[in-house]
């Protein structure tokens, strides 16, 4: 309740109450909601730049800000296992595998290199997470670099895989006749008594005893080139070129099992035992030649015999006997 004032009348000698004029009352009503929204306004502004009090968007920009860092977390965790099993197979890569398939293992400094030039990140600065995303996003990018390069190493094993494959399966690795149907090995590579002059001369191969039509077998995967008894000495005779720089040569056949041009696998029966050409009994004269040069075939034996076995062929090649052819 506002206070009455009074003023003094000396025409009357006594109070009177001041009357305020209506212009004025309305004037004061104004200052004071004036005033008041002012004063509400510069204090709703302080409150809205304070953390006293949030607005119900903003509220919800804060969930989701807290929501994002949640998932840059659980992202972050990811990443580590990736890296980690990542790691490990670059490890079996370098160490393993490629030595395995004797090629050259791919440097850390390749794996792990970054990415130089231009800034790739310039679209995500200036925000207030910007560091934490650009670092997060650099390591994705070298992840998926990492993932690129081992992609194509794996590939690459995987053809060598493959030519190690062909190249085991070309080499002539078995014996040409099986044991069950060998009277005995009669002569081996090296120095041998001729049958018919009796002079030392260079044997090329192994001489395998055998009755004549004991089945003869290939001993690698190939290509038959000649099967004919149109070189010296050899009689009815095949050659298979197994590539690689391999080729097997079987001769005194009494007959083939194969054709010129026919690929044929190792361990098919590609003709017969028998006494063609230049020879003194009924055997297989058998020859591995590597790169144009004849070498020793007993070296080649690991798929077909065992310890024993390879002992005692190995005993009797290298009796300087006479061969027979």
């Amino acid at each position: 309740m506002s206070k009455v004032k009074y003023y003094y009348d000396p025409d009357t000698l006594s109070y009177r109450k001041i009357e305020p004029k209506k212009s004025r009352r309305y004037r004061n009503i104004a200052f004071f909601f004036l005033g008041s929204l002012l004063f509400g306004l510069i204090g709703l502004l302080l409150l809205l730049n304070t953390n006293l009090i949030n607005t119900p968007r903003e509220l919800s920009l804060a969930r989701e800000v807290k929501n994002y860092e949640l998932q840059f977390e659980l992202l972050d965790k990811k990443m580590e296992q990736i890296e980690e099993v990542l790691a490990n197979v670059e490890e079996r890569d370098n160490n393993i595998y490629r030595l395995y398939f004797e090629a050259n293992p791919i440097p850390d400094e390749q794996r792990r290199a970054g990415f130089g030039g231009v800034n790739r990140y310039k679209d995500l600065e200036g925000f207030n997470n910007s560091e934490m995303v650009i670092a997060t996003t650099k390591r994705l990018d070298i992840i998926k670099k990492q993932l690129a390069i081992q992609s194509k190493s794996l590939d690459e094993i995987s053809k060598l895989a493959e030519e190690k494959e062909k190249l085991l399966a070309a080499i002539p690795a078995i014996q040409p006749i099986s044991n069950e149907n060998l009277t005995r090995m009669a002569s081996g590579y090296g120095w041998r008594s001729d049958p018919f002059t009796k002079a030392r001369k260079m044997h090329w191969g192994m001489d395998f005893t055998a009755p004549k039509g004991t089945p003869v077998y290939a001993s690698g995967d190939g290509t038959v080139s000649r099967a004919d008894n149109n070189s010296s000495g050899y009689g009815k005779h095949i050659r298979i070129e197994h590539g690689y720089g391999y080729m097997s040569l079987y001769g005194h056949l009494s007959q083939y099992n194969v054709n010129v041009g026919q690929k044929v696998r190792r361990g098919d029966l590609i003709g017969f035992v028998g006494s063609t050409g230049r020879s003194e009994a009924p055997h297989l004269h058998y020859e591995v030649w590597k790169d144009g040069d004849r070498i020793n075939p007993i070296n080649f034996y690991y798929g077909s015999l065992t310890p024993e076995e390879f002992e005692n062929m190995l005993k009797y090649a290298n009796q300087e006997n006479q061969s027979l052819d």
